[in-house]
C-alpha cells in the first residue's frame, strides 16, 4: 500500500473525494495524514470524522521564511512516514527545496486546463478570454508554479450567461471525478494522462 499525505488549506472537498475512493475496495493507497496550514481549516474535522489522522502547521509565525515553514511541515510529516503528497487546495507555494525532495511523489490539482492559466482567479480569466471549454488538471509537482507533468484533464464547456461562481461550481464537480481516478492510477504506477469528458 501506498502511504498518502494530503495537504490542504480550506474545508477539503477534493480531500474528502480522495479520501473516500481510498476507503473503497481495491485501491491500492491510504491515507496516513491529512496536513493543513492552519488549525482552523475546516477539512481537518471531515479528515478526523474519516479516521485519518490530522496535522496543522500554521504558517504565519514562520513569515516570509518559507524553508523554515517547510522544514516544520517535513518534521510534521515524520511520524507518518508518507511515500506521496496530494496537495488538495494547500495554498501555499512550496520552494523548489520542498518540491525536489518529493520529486515523481507528488501531485497537485488546479482548476484550469494546463498550461492555460497557472496561478489564480482561473474561471474568470477563461472567461475573460472567450474560451468555449474550461476544466481542471491533475499535475506532478515541480518547483514551477502549477507545471509538471499531467497527469490528467477533465472538461467542462463554458455556457452563455456563465459567471466565474458558476463556472467554478461545474470544474468543482469535474475535480472530485478527476482527482481520486488519476490518483487510483498513480499509486500503482500509471502515469499515462487521463482524459475525463463531463
Amino acid at each position: 500500500m501506498m502511504r498518502v499525505a494530503v495537504f490542504i488549506s480550506g474545508g477539503g472537498s477534493n480531500m474528502v473525494a480522495l479520501l473516500d475512493d481510498m476507503a473503497r475496495e481495491g485501491h491500492a493507497g491510504m491515507p496516513c495524514v491529512v496536513l493543513a496550514n492552519s488549525a482552523d481549516a475546516g477539512g481537518l474535522k471531515r479528515a478526523a470524522e474519516r479516521g485519518v489522522p490530522t496535522v496543522a502547521v500554521d504558517h504565519r509565525p514562520f513569515g516570509k521564511d518559507r524553508a523554515a515553514f517547510e522544514a516544520a511541515i517535513s518534521e510534521a510529516l515524520l511520524p507518518f512516514e508518507p511515500d506521496m503528497i496530494c496537495l488538495a487546495g494547500f495554498m501555499r507555494v512550496l520552494t523548489a527545496g520542498f518540491t525536489s525532495q518529493w520529486a515523481g511523489r507528488m501531485i497537485n490539482i488546479h482548476p484550469s486546463l494546463l498550461p492555460k492559466y497557472k496561478g489564480l482567479h482561473t474561471h474568470a480569466r477563461a472567461l475573460e478570454a472567450g474560451d468555449a471549454v474550461h476544466g481542471c488538471s491533475v499535475h506532478e509537482v515541480t518547483a514551477a508554479l502549477d507545471d509538471g507533468p499531467i497527469l490528467g484533464q477533465a472538461q467542462v464547456p463554458v455556457l452563455e450567461g456563465d459567471t466565474p461562481e458558476t463556472l467554478a461550481a461545474r470544474v468543482l464537480v469535474q475535480e472530485h471525478r478527476l482527482y481520486p481516478a488519476v490518483l487510483r492510477r498513480y499509486v500503482t504506477g500509471e502515469r499515462e494522462p487521463l482524459i475525463l469528458t463531463s
